[in-house]
């Protein structure tokens, strides 16, 4: 799903079906895909615009994808498949405001914006928009893109229904796609998303940028949904695959339009270094079977270089800005040392400790601690870090989570308290809802002697 890669789609002045372009019901649905993926974002977002209703601009735009769907497979696709579905869009649009209010000022000034000649909502013999009426204003589109980011994550909405709206609104994803990747049902991810529009509705949110002082405060909530994104495609914490890389590569894409709108954003960079970072060991994560491999096993020369390439770029661009690195940044740094090592024996442990210690002061959690202790047994020996390790015990702050009595359970094994480490190990793995995370923390239990 690297859909980064898929060559933009671009107007052109004219419309109408291309007669060499074969027809029928597949070639329609790819063709209706393939154009969402990439302009789902400027497309909601125009619309958006457009009808001041952020949540009829999405049922509009979806219900131009299902006209299209029809449409396209009887008379094949569009030059310019941008523009007939916003033109079908904005009629859906104007259909809903005259059953509002008959002829009220923005039905008034929608219409008046169509194109003379266009064809009724049927989506048949649609014309070219005017040269001044373009899909979105060249001047304005990255504003509305970005303020289409920030709608998504409002505040007012929970966490799940942040994460669902972005990948529906901004990455273009189905219903179907969502509830596929977080492993619920496609009801729940409806409801999610529903919920969403409506409480955006409710609390009256304006589709437009936040004032320049709120900015940067609600951006940190923009990032927390890709980073939540991506870590679930990193490492899934349920179901039968170590990696969803569909739904990493997803937050890629988003972070990297993003940085495109916000290139001055140190965090904005250094979130986008960690993806880049992270995935780059993508390949040499799993074997042949899709089993987990872990960091010590790996085929280094597996690993994305090019990938590697681009996240060092992003990470020296959030450094350059000279205001330190945030917690993307600095998690971003950690994964630059594994990156820059030949092996694990190799890596700069001492500095990624430091790095843990920077990144608990400024976004302090027990997972951060946790990641600090396996760094400190690298450094410093098993010794010190058990010690660490018990004292997140003690404080209850990671009760339920596998991860605790897993780390635990490597630290007492390097320590030769075999017993008391396979029985942490089957503590972790009964706690793993990952299959293939449970069986490597049963086999390193079963190794032990």
């Amino acid at each position: 799903m690297a859909r980064a890669h898929r060559p933009a789609v671009t107007p052109t002045p004219s419309d109408g079906p291309l007669p060499d372009r074969p027809a029928g019901p597949e070639s329609a649905r790819r063709a209706v895909e393939a154009v969402w993926r990439i302009e789902s974002a400027r497309i909601v977002s125009a619309l958006a615009r457009y009808t001041g209703d952020f949540a009829l601009a999405e049922d509009v735009a979806q219900e131009a994808l299902a006209e299209a769907l029809v449409s396209w497979s009887r008379d094949g696709e569009p030059t310019n498949p941008v523009g007939w579905l916003l033109a079908t869009a904005r009629r859906r649009a104007i259909d809903s405001f005259r059953r509002r209010s008959a002829l009220d000022e923005r039905y008034a000034l929608l219409a008046g914006g169509l194109a003379e000649g266009e064809a009724d909502a049927g989506g048949e013999g649609v014309v070219a928009e005017r040269s001044a009426d373009l899909p979105w204003d060249p001047d304005r589109v990255d504003d509305d893109v970005l303020a289409l980011m920030f709608v998504a994550c409002h505040p007012v909405l929970s966490p799940e229904a942040r994460v669902a709206l972005t990948l529906r609104v901004v990455g273009g994803l189905s219903s179907e796609e969502i509830a596929r990747a977080f492993l619920v049902p496609v009801p729940t991810v409806q409801a999610r998303i529903t919920r969403a529009k409506k409480t955006i509705a409710a609390a009256g949110v304006p589709f437009e940028l936040p004032p320049a002082e709120d900015r940067r405060e609600r951006l940190g909530g923009v990032l927390s949904v890709l980073y939540v994104i991506f870590t679930e495609g990193s490492k899934a914490t349920t179901g039968e695959s170590l990696l969803r890389p569909d739904l990493a590569y997803e937050a890629i894409r988003l972070a990297r339009m993003l940085g495109a709108l916000l290139p001055d954003e140190p965090e904005v960079s250094g979130l986008l270094a960690l993806f880049e970072l992270t995935a780059a060991r993508f390949p040499a994560r799993t074997g042949p079977d899709g089993e987990a491999v872990l960091l010590e096993d790996q085929d280094r020369r597996l690993w994305d270089r090019s990938a590697i390439r681009r996240g060092l770029a992003a990470l020296g661009r959030a450094s350059a800005a000279g205001r330190g690195l945030g917690p993307y940044g600095l998690q971003a740094a950690i994964a630059a040392c594994h990156a820059s090592a030949s092996s694990v024996r190799e890596t700069d442990w001492e500095r990624i400790v430091l790095l843990y210690e920077a990144l608990g002061r400024v976004a302090p959690s027990p997972v951060v601690e946790l990641n600090r202790a396996v760094a400190v047994a690298m450094a410093h020996g098993a010794e010190e870090a058990l010690a660490m390790v018990d004292e997140l015990v003690v404080s209850g702050r990671l009760a339920g989570s596998h991860l605790l009595p897993g780390v635990r359970g490597e630290l007492l094994a390097r320590l030769g308290r075999t017993a008391e480490a396979r029985a942490e190990l089957e503590l972790a793995a009964r706690l793993c809802a990952n299959v293939r995370e449970r069986a490597v923390l049963l086999r390193k239990a079963a190794s032990l002697p």
